[in-house]
């Protein structure tokens, strides 16, 4: 059936993150939670669920892990064992886990740049030395791993931090670049760390490639990061899961939970379970109407915003927008104080971002339209 995804939901006095963080008169489009409901087939499991009176501690039922070893399987053609699951609160729980586990004190930990706030933030949990590596554009605005750049700062290194889909660049990964990345990590032994919590939305037919699928060697020595709270709208769920594929290494990872990372809710497992098993064709619309909005998105800028330039995302739901050609000395506050639009501000992604802001473009597309039309007008007289 198909999904009505225009209509506009009231999120105030939900306690929701996103619509509480500013006053009710500010259009929320800065973290990263869609304005979609969430697929039906999940609110029917939950409900079901609910049916049955007690909510205590839990743990994977051996059919959720059957049905993510599937998943896997189909959407990637990468073979994972049940036993290699993880289940976790959170990807970020899972990244400080490996981190606190698997770093010895001093080693560096490289982060591209720009990235995800909580991701250059993470080695400085463990007072472990941080290494950005900037990402490098083409002639076409297309973002590159340095790979010379790379390869001269991993002697030494403790891990290698990635998004894969990017964080906020929207980059999907070849698997030509995974391949590099993953044979310079390898000449020097050292671990990854792949946050790949938007492997699922992807646009104009892309193919999410995880990178410890490429190889063993490979897959011996990487940490992967998955949950299906991104794409299928259910954050506040708090569930997650680790691929590890080696024994010895998913024991240590294991440790480092040291009673601060928790069992998993007990409906976010049920939700994870039906989202993999039942969800795709929810998401096949929720993608194509997230890839309509990008380029509607794109269209506008183009005519309508003339100082603000986006390189086209290749996923996710946010788009990284220059606005460099404004003339503003900070254009997260110009725009939250003049339009009343609430966007990511750009330093928060890396030190060398302040002319940037970061927009979701999750959302029915009047609120879209609406958060467009009111930074335009904010910009008249400039």
């Amino acid at each position: 059936m198909p999904l009505n995804l225009d209509t506009v939901i009231d999120r105030h006095a939900t306690g929701s993150k996103k619509w509480s963080q500013y006053p009710a008169d500010v259009l929320p489009m800065w973290v990263a939670d869609m304005d979609f409901p969430v697929a039906p087939v999940i609110i029917e499991a939950l409900q079901k669920r609910l049916e049955h009176p007690m909510l205590g501690y839990c743990v994977a039922q051996d059919s959720l892990r059957q049905t993510l070893v599937e998943h896997l399987w189909s959407a990637y053609g990468w073979r994972v064992e049940p036993q290699e699951l993880i289940f976790l609160p959170g990807v970020m729980p899972g990244v400080n886990m490996a981190l606190n586990a698997l770093v010895r004190p001093g080693k560096p930990v490289i982060v591209q740049t720009p990235n995800y706030s909580p991701l250059l933030l993470c080695a400085a949990n463990w007072s472990l030395p941080r290494v950005d590596l900037p990402f490098s554009a083409d002639a076409n605005g297309e973002y590159h791993t340095d790979i010379a750049a790379l390869k001269k700062a991993l002697p030494g290194a403790g891990a290698f931090v990635m998004s894969n889909p990017h964080n906020p660049l929207g980059k999907v990964f070849s698997r030509e670049e995974l391949q590099q990345i993953g044979d310079a990590c390898l000449a020097n032994d050292t671990l990854i760390i792949s946050d790949e919590i938007h492997a699922d939305i992807l646009f104009d037919g892309r193919k999410h490639t995880p990178i410890a699928s490429l190889s063993p060697e490979l897959a011996r020595r990487t940490i992967t990061l998955m949950s299906a709270s991104k794409a299928y709208n259910i954050a506040g769920l708090k569930t997650a899961f680790a691929i590890v594929q080696d024994p010895e290494l998913r024991h240590r990872f294991n440790s480092g939970r040291l009673d601060m990372v928790d069992s998993v809710n007990a409906m976010g497992l049920e939700a994870t379970q039906v989202a993999y098993a039942q969800g795709g064709e929810w998401l096949a619309q929720v993608q194509a109407y997230l890839q309509a909005n990008r380029n509607y998105l794109a269209d506008a800028l183009k005519t309508r915003f003339p100082g603000i330039q986006m390189h086209l995302p290749q996923s996710t739901y946010l788009a990284w927008l220059d606005c460099s050609g404004l003339g503003l000395v900070n254009p997260q506050k110009f725009f939250l104080e003049k339009a009343k639009v609430a966007l990511s501000a750009g330093p928060e992604f890396g030190e060398d971002c302040k002319q940037y802001v970061r927009l979701n473009f999750g959302c029915p597309r009047p609120l879209l339209e609406e958060g467009l039309a009111r930074m335009e007008r904010s910009l008249q007289g400039l």
